[in-house]
């Protein structure tokens, strides 16, 4: 009896997920045709448009003779924004729990640990997948997951299996993955509950979550070729974005939903095809103060208010693509009447079968009946000056609804204008787009805010990580989520969107110029030498140069390997003095004496390594008393 209840509650449930699903996307469809729209212009399929029942239908030509070719505007401009907000990569830092020198310092291994997800993931790639999605549709979303199946490998079962200590995994999802229980919503956390939908093919879901299923065709949407009316007498392909069929696939649903008093830990239930997968608690405590809560985090390109779905400027820009293309078509129409001509001719005088085929080609010899009016071109004025008038005033207002100009491109007169016109006239055209940017800067605050969470909530083990520089120079810490003592972002940058590369060296140069950069005594260190070579990008040739820092890194690299329990050689190359210190400052540090509790053979180690170091010292230092006498 028991076994037919859990039953009969698990058909129910699915049953309840499913309707919930569709109820969802029911009400979503009417922003849904609106991606597929703007996606489709994007594309350079414009000559389509949206019915009563929210499908799109292709509009035809009204007469044979008629143009129908695409000037498409939105995709150059859509690529200048994308370019303009790939600068957007903020620096972060994590500001620390108090005072206190342990959350200084675990405030600095919180932003290495950052520094280290953010280049393992390539997050600047997955920014600009979100950048890409949110500037078509308004909106992009990152889901930020646990992954048991990453990491380093800990151990091997019985059965030959690996067992990998996890990590940190974020992914970009598309606004066609995603259902809020309300689309007036104003962000996920007003929200009561999200379902993320995705179909999967059945092997897929057999393999992630053991269970087998029948598959069946799903309606994805992709892009597809398609044939289309250009010039008169020719044909064209376009790309698409349509609903095509996945063949043996089944729909994945997540249905996230929000602690409450029926469930205090928040309720996560998966459902796959017809079959229940998992029912259980939310598992991520991702938001402040340890609670549970959806691991997704919105960006958007334009806020709306009381909507869930942000706006995107495509939206706008359609109306105008629109007549665009329909006074660049009517203008070419009219230039084919002048070139081509159109000819009046008397009923019965000449064999008009003979002249649609062939027509007035140079040289034709037209015979017409004795007798008859000789046929005649139809006078036809120059193209009107109205058609290049109305051209020239859309492409203004491309750049007006935009905010997107091309200063180089002949759009603006810049030959007169001053530098300090010209710079403002760089900073309005920016301001419009630094709003997007913020967007973007304030997801990636809470991406990292999530990734500090997960990190504090599942890493249990001792960690290393590495940081790579700008000069290629790699730097290894170990770690815990006992470090993780605070999870509040700063940002160390203001937005680059302003900011050339030129503009940031001629910065630099002030500086050296205005003395700050130098010390009391007017000279420059070498660590800030090399700091100022990475900033205007050569920060390479200070490392060939200076081998005070190649010394360093190998003491960092010799810490690293202690903790390791491998014992490092000491060589006469060796700076002794700068390897000493190093070592020196490395014992002092609050991971020399956690690692010491762990390992108390490791203090002996080093201890012995620096008495190595001040050996081979003082004997370089005997040994130049003998060369000057």
């Amino acid at each position: 009896m028991k076994n037919t209840n859990k039953k009969d509650y698990e058909k129910e449930l699915v049953e309840d997920v499913w309707n919930d699903f569709k109820k969802r996307h029911e009400a979503r469809k009417p922003f849904e045709t609106q991606w597929q729209l703007n996606l489709n212009f994007v594309l350079g399929n414009q000559y389509c448009e949206v019915t009563q029942s929210q499908i799109q239908n292709e509009i035809d030509k009204k007469y044979f003779w008629e143009e129908k070719q695409v000037y498409n505007h939105i995709a150059p401009i859509l690529e200048s924004r994308i370019a303009k907000l790939a600068k957007v990569r903020p620096t972060m830092t994590v500001l620390p729990a108090s005072s206190d020198e342990d959350d200084l310092s675990n405030a600095k291994v919180s932003k290495n640990i950052l520094q280290s997800i953010s280049n393992k993931l390539d997050m600047s790639k997955l920014i600009s997948q979100a950048t890409r999605w949110s500037e078509i549709c308004g909106t992009a979303f990152y889901k930020i997951v646990w992954n048991n199946s990453s990491g380093s490998v800990v151990g091997i079962t019985p059965y030959g299996e690996r067992i990998y200590e996890g990590d940190v995994d974020v992914m970009v999802c598309s606004p066609f993955e995603i259902y809020p229980d309300s689309n007036g919503s104003a962000d996920i956390n007003y929200c009561k509950s999200i379902i993320h939908a995705k179909p999967f093919s059945v092997d897929t879901i057999e393999k992630v979550w053991g269970i087998k299923l029948e598959g069946e065709d799903l309606d994805i949407y992709t892009l597809s070729s398609v044939q289309a009316d250009g010039f008169v007498d020719n044909q064209l392909y376009i790309s698409k974005f349509q609903k095509t069929k996945q063949k043996d696939s089944a729909m994945v649903i997540e249905r996230y939903e929000e602690p409450s008093k029926k469930f205090p830990n928040g309720r996560l239930v998966i459902v796959a095809g017809d079959k229940l997968v998992f029912d259980g608690e939310l598992p991520y405590k991702n938001l402040k103060y340890g609670e549970r809560g959806f691991p997704f985090v919105r960006q958007i390109s334009i806020e709306q208010p009381s909507l869930f779905w942000g706006g995107s400027v495509i939206e706008r820009m359609i109306p105008v693509q629109r007549a665009y293309n329909a006074i660049k078509n009517r203008k070419h129409e009219f230039i084919n009447r002048l070139s081509m001509g159109i000819l009046t001719v008397e009923d019965g005088s000449i064999d008009i079968d003979e002249l649609e085929e062939e027509g007035l080609s140079p040289g034709k010899v037209l015979v017409y009946r004795q007798g008859s009016n000789t046929p005649k071109i139809l006078a036809t004025d120059s193209v009107p000056a109205n058609f290049t008038e109305e051209e020239q005033r859309l492409e203004s207002e491309f750049i007006t609804v935009s905010g997107v100009s091309d200063l180089l491109g002949g759009s603006t007169n810049i030959s007169s204008m001053s530098g300090v016109a010209l710079q403002i006239l760089i900073e309005q055209e920016e301001a419009r787009i630094s709003a997007s940017g913020e967007y973007i800067c304030f997801a990636l605050k809470m991406v990292a805010q999530q990734i500090l969470r997960l990190y504090k909530q599942f890493a249990t083990t001792n960690r290393m990580g590495r940081v790579v520089g700008q000069n290629g120079a790699s730097e290894f810490f170990y770690w815990d989520r006992g470090n993780i003592s605070s999870d509040e972002i700063a940002f160390e940058t203001e937005s680059e969107l302003g900011q050339t590369v030129a503009q940031k060296r001629n910065m630099v140069f002030e500086l050296l110029n205005s003395g700050l950069l130098l010390d009391e005594n007017g000279k420059m260190s070498n660590s800030l030498r090399s700091k100022t070579l990475e900033m205007l990008g050569f920060g390479m040739w200070e490392d060939a140069l200076d081998q005070n820092t190649l010394q360093i890194q190998k003491a960092k690299r010799e810490n690293i390997e202690f903790l390791n329990k491998k014992e490092c050689e000491v060589l006469e190359i060796h700076n002794h003095d700068l390897h000493i210190n190093e070592h020196i400052n490395f014992m002092l540090s609050g991971d020399f004496e956690k690692a010491c509790k762990e390992n108390a053979e490791l203090k002996d180690m080093l201890l012995k390594h620096i008495r190595e170091h001040k050996q081979f010292k003082k004997l370089e230092q005997e040994a130049n008393k003998v060369f000057e006498n």
